[in-house]
């Protein structure tokens, strides 16, 4: 296995032993074989087990799903959170126009260009009738391409700049779907780690690969590429500079 394989399973064997140590018993979760049983083992539970969340997608621009996807998660309550991040924030992406089921289903979240709504993280069973009615969100076209977009995430202290993080997103062989995807895990783990924060500033930045940032990255999210190999498909950095003078969204 390459320096750089070996790290990438590294990061994926971490995301797992923390938050299903009883994998790490199981699998050696330092191979790539080990790592994918493990996977294996997380994709065949029951959805009875599985805490999820839904999203009903109108449509998709980037730093406003940035923005949004930390919105939500801001407002989950602790208890939501930690059974959610135990499902390793498993989301379900459904194609509809939020506001006009907003009356019929219980959203957590709705964002401000109506342009997504999300369910509270919950069993199965309690976002049934919204699976049954709506189709998977297919979003098979390539990201569209896009500057550095900084974001400024809700809430904070007026008059107090938070943070700022890098947000890489890969682009090469991915979709749109797959981007959503991507930043839902990344971004929702950040959160529920304390790696983001209410008035935090994150600089969205789109490339095909993810090569020559690997050591900058305090959150990334690895996914088979093809037999024998992983990919990072997005990631946060460790806290930069504030930026000046950037277009912001």
């Amino acid at each position: 296995m390459s320096g750089v394989q070996a790290e990438l399973c590294g990061a994926a064997g971490r995301r797992i032993r923390a938050v299903r140590p009883d994998l790490a018993a199981r699998h050696d979760l330092t191979s790539l074989e080990g790592l994918l049983a493990a996977r294996a083992d997380i994709a065949a539970q029951d959805d009875e087990e599985q805490v999820a969340a839904v999203v009903v997608v109108r449509h998709v621009d980037l730093p406003r799903w940035v923005r949004e996807t930390c919105a939500f998660t801001f407002g989950l309550d602790a208890a939501t959170a930690a059974a959610w991040r135990r499902s390793f924030t498993r989301t379900v992406f459904l194609a509809g126009e939020p506001r006009r089921l907003h009356g019929r289903f219980s959203f957590a979240h709705l964002a401000e260009d109506g342009s997504a709504a999300w369910t509270a993280p919950g069993p199965a069973a309690r976002s049934a009738g919204l699976r049954r009615l709506l189709k998977l969100f297919e979003g098979g076209a390539a990201p569209p391409a896009a500057s550095d977009t900084l974001v400024r995430l809700p809430g904070g202290t007026p008059g107090r700049p938070g943070a700022r993080r890098d947000l890489y997103l890969a682009t090469a062989g991915r979709t749109v779907a797959d981007a959503l995807v991507d930043l839902n895990h990344v971004l929702a783990e950040a959160v529920l780690d304390g790696l983001l924060a209410p008035g935090d500033q994150v600089m969205v930045r789109q490339v095909p690969r993810l090569a020559g940032v690997y050591e900058r990255l305090v959150s990334v999210r690895v996914v088979p590429e093809r037999p024998g190999r992983l990919t990072a498909t997005a990631g946060l950095t460790q806290e930069a500079p504030l930026a000046r003078d950037t277009p912001s969204r």
